[in-house]
């Protein structure tokens, strides 16, 4: 597979962003995945170490950038541009903080359990789509994240790799369009799995 191919619902870079490749070295989709993936293990090490207050802006640039840093110069930078989802570029931010608000509303009033809370949390972050290209998984690291630091144990997101064309990527996909449609249901059944 080209190494910028999109798969049924990946996201796709503008020219200006795939220009913006660090390793020159990397030539397939393979590569890029490998590479992503130990950028993304180094993050998660840092996670364990970190005490910072993540429902913030500041905080979820700084995962992206660790998580992803080493591939990408726009690491840890919102998109500029539009895309076939999330919000326009301008409506980055005040969503995002309007999330963080509406979180931390819902954890001090027990608005919902903290399953729940999570995976509305990671389904809304979807939705925004504040970075060009991972948002779906800092969406599901930081839903584990919040479960942690309720003293949950992380939510199941399956045994494959949901960024890979698969059986349970599409459940996956079909999940979150229903919670597009405010039915939380099949996401929640998933993540339970």
């Amino acid at each position: 597979m080209n190494i910028f191919e999109t798969d049924d619902n990946s996201t796709p870079l503008t020219e200006e962003e795939k220009m913006q490749l660090q390793a020159k070295w990397v030539t397939t989709r393979a590569e890029l995945n490998e590479l992503e993936a130990k950028g993304i293990a180094e993050a998660e090490i840092w996670l364990l170490k970190t005490k910072k207050d993540i429902l913030c802006e500041e905080f979820i640039k700084t995962l992206h950038k660790k998580m992803f840093g080493n591939v990408w110069k726009w690491a840890g930078m919102f998109r500029k541009t539009e895309r076939n989802i999330g919000v326009v570029p301008y409506e980055i931010q005040p969503k995002l903080r309007i999330l963080f608000d509406d979180i931390k509303f819902w954890i001090t009033n027990k608005t919902f359990s903290e399953k729940e809370i999570a995976v509305r949390f990671h389904h809304r972050l979807v939705q925004i789509h504040p970075f060009p290209n991972g948002n779906g998984r800092i969406s599901r690291i930081m839903a584990d994240l919040l479960m942690r630091k309720s003293g949950q144990q992380s939510l199941n997101w399956g045994s494959d790799d949901l960024t890979k064309i698969s059986e349970l990527r599409k459940e996956y996909i079909t999940a979150l369009q229903a919670a597009d449609r405010g039915n939380y249901k099949p996401l929640l059944n998933f993540v339970k799995r």
